[in-house]
């Protein structure tokens, strides 16, 4: 008798112990995505502040930690609807509120209500486009998603940031920044169909180009870190319309996209 109550202690204590370590399994992605929400709030702190290029790397911070939550959720098979809504809301901080009242700050301020509107309306197309993930996540085709992604954009602008700093703001130099700000709107929210890379393993298949690649980007984001940036963004950005007017238009199926929790 007192063997079988020994035995069943144990294995309550054990089960115990399984339970926790799995509730700690599901927390770690969290506590990573609590930490892109916790840049993007910061980035709007440094950007009241007048410390545009800080709040541009908090940004930048806040894209690894977005890699990094959903990567980390499926290592560990701990994915869940909760992980899923929660990193939405997060990014619409981080991707879509943070850049908008940055490059607002930085730049478009002073053009009046037509440059206050092109902020506003990044905000508002990178939370349909977040929202639009929610809705057919799981579905379409995993190679590419559907619209720009909110860190691309938001990438985009925050690179566009740096590289203009230090730079005297001209008027023209100030319109084609409104400018751009509509585009990289209206890109999130189009049908244009961007690479995901989820399928792609180059590093696999051309083990030493990959090694040539990665060597020739350090030496160049060591020497001109602020040209490379804005070079990769825009260039992702203006894939998706460059293959459309190549391939031609194909009918858009919306996929599980961007590197949220597959989850952005």
């Amino acid at each position: 008798m007192i063997r079988r109550h020994g035995k069943g202690l144990r294995r309550r204590r054990w089960h115990e112990l399984r339970e926790r370590r799995r509730r700690g399994i599901f927390l770690l992605p969290s506590l990573l995505t609590t930490g892109n929400l916790f840049c993007g709030f910061f980035a709007l702190i440094l950007t009241v502040e007048n410390r545009y290029t800080e709040a541009a790397l908090a940004i930048f911070v806040a894209m690894i930690m977005d890699i990094l939550d959903g990567r980390v959720a499926r290592l560990m098979k701990a994915t869940s609807q909760f992980g899923l809504e929660f990193d939405s809301l997060a990014d619409v901080v981080s991707f879509c509120v943070a850049p908008a009242f940055l490059v607002y700050s930085f730049a478009l301020s002073v053009l009046g209500r037509p440059a206050w509107f092109g902020a506003f309306l990044f905000v508002i197309c990178g939370a349909l486009r977040l929202a639009r993930f929610n809705v057919h996540t799981g579905t379409g085709d995993r190679r590419f998603f559907v619209g720009l992604p909110t860190p691309a954009a938001a990438g985009l602008v925050v690179s566009a940031v740096i590289l203009l700093k230090g730079v005297e703001l001209v008027p023209w130099l100030l319109l084609t920044i409104a400018v751009g700000t509509y585009v990289a709107a209206l890109l999130m929210v189009s049908t244009f169909r961007y690479w995901s890379f989820k399928e792609f393993d180059f590093a696999r298949r051309r083990p030493l180009w990959t090694l040539l690649v990665m060597v020739l980007s350090v030496m160049i984001v060591a020497t001109r870190h602020e040209v490379f940036l804005f070079l990769i963004f825009a260039g992702y950005a203006a894939s998706g319309p460059i293959r459309r007017f190549i391939v031609g238009r194909t009918p858009a199926v919306l996929p599980a996209d961007q590197a949220v929790r597959d989850h952005p």
